[in-house]
């Protein structure tokens, strides 16, 4: 009797073994593998079986064992598992893990970029290094790449061959809409986005096409290419703060073009130079070189820049197909961006007198 006892107790003993071993093995395997915290990326691709996602999730070291995620994924019923990117860090149990993927809470990688408005080349450049993974070099060598350039002037109705101009520092400088763009994330082409912010442009342009065509102003301006309107768009943007007085700047610039007069804007001397407003004063011989984008410079009586020096607004370019009807030549700014429009060279001046000794005269 004795001995049965002993067997008896022997299998019981048995049997919680082979019953709380596997348990508590189970329990330890479902729990969290204790990464370092660095969040990891794991693309599951579409049409990857279960045995091979859970494959996957080990050698990234995302659970702690393949058998107990199978066991797992078999005593709950799980059955769709979705393919995508995912983010670990290592510190998930397997609940989690796989709720993530069941669920499809895939990394949102999508990259948001906003350009803003009167910015020229060199932002747009440094902003998409900034904010993707190409370089600057990547978004200057792709401007010099004549092929591509050819390729758009043949797709978009607005740019012509003017922007193939040797004087043209950059060929797409003015033509490439300032918005807020997304696109899927940071590994997206500078020829994608080039092309969401040319078809942005387009569909601004096209919207005043025919309005501007149809305007009782329009013989004013039917002399002028939509390359020298976007050119004009960009002064605009930079010289106005607000639509009235871009309006009368825009009606400035064809009253002086018309008369043979030089448009002496300083934004464009600062472009030609490659430095940018408010960086520091030009100097007399910048201000007096001859360069096809300074419009201060000797040449240039009744000349526009050879090309766009910033990305206009929607504004400015509307500001440039229904300008303001003025007898306009001259304006100036003060240091509190209020701006003054005169007629003639005298009232010009007067007005500069004025505003220096109201003390409202800018000075960098």
């Amino acid at each position: 009797m004795k001995n049965k006892g002993f067997i008896v107790i022997g299998i019981i003993i048995l049997l919680v073994v082979l019953i709380i071993c596997p348990i508590i093995w189970y329990l330890t395997q479902i729990q969290a593998p204790k990464g370092n915290g660095e969040e990891k990326v794991i693309e599951i691709t579409s049409g990857t079986s279960t045995v091979n996602i859970v494959k996957v999730l080990k050698e990234n070291k995302v659970i702690k064992s393949e058998l107990a995620t199978k066991i797992y994924i078999k005593l709950n019923g799980i059955k769709n598992l979705q393919a995508g990117k995912y983010s670990f860090s290592g510190n998930e149990n397997l609940k989690e893990v796989i709720n993530k993927i069941s669920t499809g809470g895939i990394v949102d990688e999508t990259v948001t970029i906003t350009f803003k408005e009167g910015k020229n080349i060199r932002y747009i450049a440094a902003t998409i290094a900034e904010k993707t993974n190409n370089t600057t070099s990547d978004v200057y060598n792709l401007l010099k790449n004549q092929e591509y350039i050819k390729k758009l002037i043949e797709k978009y109705w607005f740019i012509t061959d003017e922007i193939l101009n040797q004087n043209i520092y950059y060929p797409l400088e003015g033509y490439l809409y300032p918005d807020t763009y997304t696109f899927e994330n940071k590994d997206v082409k500078t020829e994608e986005i080039f092309e969401k912010m040319l078809d942005k442009m387009d569909s601004v342009l096209l919207k005043y096409k025919n309005m501007a065509n149809s305007a009782s102003s329009s013989a004013r301006k039917s002399s002028f290419s939509a390359h020298e309107l976007l050119t004009m768009a960009s002064i605009v943007e930079l010289e106005g703060n607000n639509s009235q007085n871009r309006e009368r700047i825009a009606s400035v610039i064809y009253n002086r073009i018309e008369k043979k007069m030089s448009l002496g804007s300083d934004v464009t001397t600062y472009y030609a130079i490659k430095v940018d407003m408010g960086e520091r004063n030009l100097t007399t011989k910048e201000i007096n070189t001859y360069n096809a984008y300074n419009t201060r410079g000797p040449e240039m009586a009744g000349k526009l820049p050879v090309g766009p020096i910033a990305n206009p607004s929607e504004e400015a370019i509307k500001a440039v197909l229904f300008p303001a009807d003025s007898e306009f030549l001259y304006f100036v700014a003060d240091k509190n961006g209020d701006i003054y429009f005169t007629k003639t060279y005298e009232e010009h001046q007067e007005k500069i007198n004025t505003l220096k000794r109201q003390g409202l005269w800018f000075e960098y």
